[in-house]
């Protein structure tokens, strides 16, 4: 099994990024997948997260409005749409799956997670 985040980058403030995150060994439709990030020099978060069935999204108040969480589940793939950013969006980004389909927001109840993909955000 193995997931890979990628889509990050260096961006201006206000512009946008598109985050994936892929599978192999795993089918993504299965889990709730949740979207969590790590700050330089601070603790890993949860950004994002949308559950297995009834594809319910939820969202960090940091990143209500402005960040977006989707699946494709024909392409076994899950996306963070990242609009408006700000500098304290600067992070490294990592996907994980959730296997009590519950985005649950413990860390520690995810149990598969993707290498994590940098993003930068210049002001």
């Amino acid at each position: 099994v193995q997931l890979q985040a990628f889509g990050g980058g260096l961006v201006q403030a206000g512009g946008s990024l598109r985050l994936s995150c892929a599978a192999s060994g795993l089918t993504l439709e299965w889990y709730a997948v949740g979207w969590w990030r790590q700050p330089p020099g601070k603790e890993r978060e949860g950004v994002s997260c949308i559950t297995s069935r009834d594809e319910t999204a939820s969202y960090a108040d940091s990143v209500k409005g402005r960040f977006t969480i989707s699946r494709d589940n024909s392409r076994n793939l899950v996306y963070l749409q990242m609009n408006n950013l700000k500098p304290e969006d600067t992070a490294v980004y990592y996907c994980a799956t959730d296997p009590t389909l519950r985005c649950s927001k413990h860390l520690q109840e995810y149990n598969f997670w993707g290498q994590g993909t940098k993003v930068t955000v210049s002001s």
